[in-house]
């Protein structure tokens, strides 16, 4: 969740060119969906180091759900795949305020869901490894990659309504239904890395997230209103910002295991505090899930973003451990 605008993040995004084009191939603005005629991108980021199959990382970006797009993850989407030797698919989604603002918390889950599904059916066509697949997300993209893991069974082609409150992905295969896509857990992935993320909208919601006080409608030039719309209110309807919270539906491995994670956070971060983080880590120990969490010292917010931004994180001094520390749990799993 960043105080930073879209306006800035393109300045930022024009000045930050790290890794030699020569290392990689891009494919841009590449779509995958368009719910409501609105156009969803993604760009894939393919190593040229000569290999017919790379594992894959889907990243999806962060900005409080309000503000940004993939670009503002275009360095570290190249640095991994350079790096990392990952194919990359770098997503967009919609976003609150877009559609006129009226864009609902379940609409963005569902983009995320029908994202992953058409990279699992086109990546190989980019030598990604459909069956070598990770996720990855920070801040707000930190929420969506756990929703994936924790929601991405409740599918139905119904969409978003109680008391199930399922979700119907703006992708599916062809000739799948959302139920189908769920009984063969078509959104499983062999490992996850959550950046700073945040877990319990039920909570955020209570305070002034759907208020002007939150600056971040501001900065998406939109009126500050109920994320499910104005009908819908955190006091009276609690199980539609609970189906949207990853906090409140951590399996027990007996039940379901999920992939691997690596949970981070910097000490510093004040948006979305290692207090939070290490609340979602002790439920997954406690349900003997696996996962692996650190904490960077000094480190403040959105220190994966380009360039350097708002809360004083640079990505070519700030990112460099993590994402070292992030490509290599992910070749414990993937390669």
């Amino acid at each position: 969740m960043r105080c930073i605008t879209r306006v800035i993040l393109v300045v930022i995004g024009l000045c930050s060119a790290l890794v030699n084009a020569a290392d990689i191939k891009i494919h841009k603005a590449i779509q995958f969906a368009a719910p409501d005629n609105f156009p969803l991108t993604l760009d894939i980021y393919v190593p040229q180091t000569g290999k017919k199959s790379y594992p894959v990382l889907v990243i999806y970006h962060g900005g409080g759900w309000l503000v940004n797009n993939n670009s503002i993850m275009n360095d570290m989407a190249s640095t991994i795949a350079r790096d990392g030797e990952f194919v990359v698919a770098n997503m967009n989604y919609r976003l609150l305020g877009d559609q006129n603002n009226s864009v609902t918390m379940n609409k963005i889950v569902e983009d995320v869901f029908g994202g992953l599904l058409w990279v699992k059916d086109h990546i190989a066509e980019y030598q990604g490894d459909p069956a070598r697949v990770a996720i990855t997300g920070d801040s707000a993209g930190g929420h969506l990659t756990t929703m994936i893991l924790t929601r991405g069974r409740q599918l139905e082609s119904d969409g978003f309504a109680g008391p199930s409150f399922g979700f119907k992905p703006s992708y599916l295969p062809a000739g799948k239904t959302a139920e189908q896509v769920a009984q063969d857990d078509g959104l499983k992935v062999q490992a996850a890395v959550v950046s700073y993320g945040a877990f319990d909208l039920y909570t955020i919601a209570q305070g002034n997230f759907e208020t002007p006080k939150n600056m971040f409608w501001k900065f998406a030039n939109a009126e500050a209103r109920g994320i499910f719309g104005n009908n819908i209110n955190v006091k009276d309807n609690p199980d539609y910002y609970k189906a949207v919270s990853p906090i409140y539906f951590i399996p027990a491995a007996r039940e379901y295991k999920l992939p691997p994670q690596f949970v981070h956070v910097g000490s510093l971060d004040k948006s979305t505090p290692p207090s939070s983080a290490q609340r979602y880590v002790d439920l997954l120990k406690a349900g003997k899930q696996p996962v692996e969490y650190k904490v960077y010292p000094g480190k403040n917010h959105a220190f994966l973003d380009n360039g350097c931004n708002w809360a004083g994180s640079c990505f070519e001094k700030d990112a460099r451990w993590p994402i070292e520390d992030i490509i290599a749990f992910l070749h414990k799993y993937l390669k």
